[in-house]
């Protein structure tokens, strides 16, 4: 395969996401635009662990989520064995920096409930990369030492969600109109990505209007900076591929080369 895959950065949504027709079929052209990956290595803000684990082939979902039809704690989503990508990806990391592999931890819906709509034949393996930090600097590096992989056909993808104050939410619809402050960090952050301004991103903390709010804790934020350090050149303004609000919450989604 000769295309260098991209780095994306989506937002992933609860398990309705599944049922909404518009932001699935978003997700869907999205990935029917990509090349066909070999494989997919996915960050998702819903795995916190460190050091660095990763997924274990055939592991049953987890369903970390509740309140919802129980018809999403029945859904599956078998892909094929990912274990030749997990040594490869051990194999990246510094020796003072051992990879943890799971022995029976499968894919969160940080995972598989995107993956689901983009690439819902359940035909590419995928493999779950846990997040060990929320330091931005930290994550981009490694997002800069698994860039090889794009060019080996593997897809790199973060998944969070560009504002996530599910507290500060008054109203759960998929409808549902977007608070102050989600407007203005999704405004902040897609201005700073248009203009490719890595600096900024980083130093979220000091510079995010609304942060207290869009983000009360950050680990839905800090796959973008994973997917930033995998870029050719982070620098450079990506793609917006998706934008707008799901009840509320800013689904704004990047592409990176």
């Amino acid at each position: 395969m000769n295309d260098s895959m991209p780095a994306l950065y989506i937002g992933h949504g609860a398990p309705p996401l599944l049922d909404d027709p518009l932001w699935s079929g978003q997700l869907r052209d999205w990935a029917g635009d990509l090349p066909r990956p070999t494989a997919i290595l996915i960050v998702s803000a819903h795995w916190e662990s460190a050091p660095i684990s990763l997924t274990a082939s055939g592991a049953p979902l987890v369903y970390d989520f509740g309140g919802f039809d129980p018809k999403y704690f029945r859904m599956t989503y078998e892909t094929p064995d990912a274990t030749a990508l997990a040594q490869r990806v051990a194999a990246m990391m510094p020796r003072t920096e051992p990879v943890h592999q799971h022995a029976s931890r499968g894919l969160d819906h940080g995972a598989w409930v995107p993956l689901r709509i983009m690439y819902p034949e359940a035909d590419v393996p995928v493999l779950q990369l846990s997040l060990p930090t929320h330091d931005p600097a930290t994550l981009m590096s490694l997002g800069e030492r698994l860039r090889p992989l794009r060019d080996e056909g593997v897809l790199i993808i973060g998944s969070g969600f560009l504002t996530h104050g599910l507290p500060f939410l008054t109203e759960f619809r998929i409808d549902a109109p977007a608070p102050g402050w989600s407007q203005e960090f999704d405004a902040w952050a897609g201005e700073a990505m248009a203009r490719g301004d890595v600096d900024t991103l980083v130093d979220y903390a000091h510079r995010a209007p609304g942060l207290p709010y869009a983000h009360p804790t950050v680990e839905h934020l800090s796959p973008l900076f994973v997917s930033l350090g995998a870029a050719s050149r982070p620098d450079a303004p990506g793609e917006q591929v998706i934008d707008g609000f799901w009840m509320g919450l800013s689904k704004r989604s990047l592409q990176l080369a």
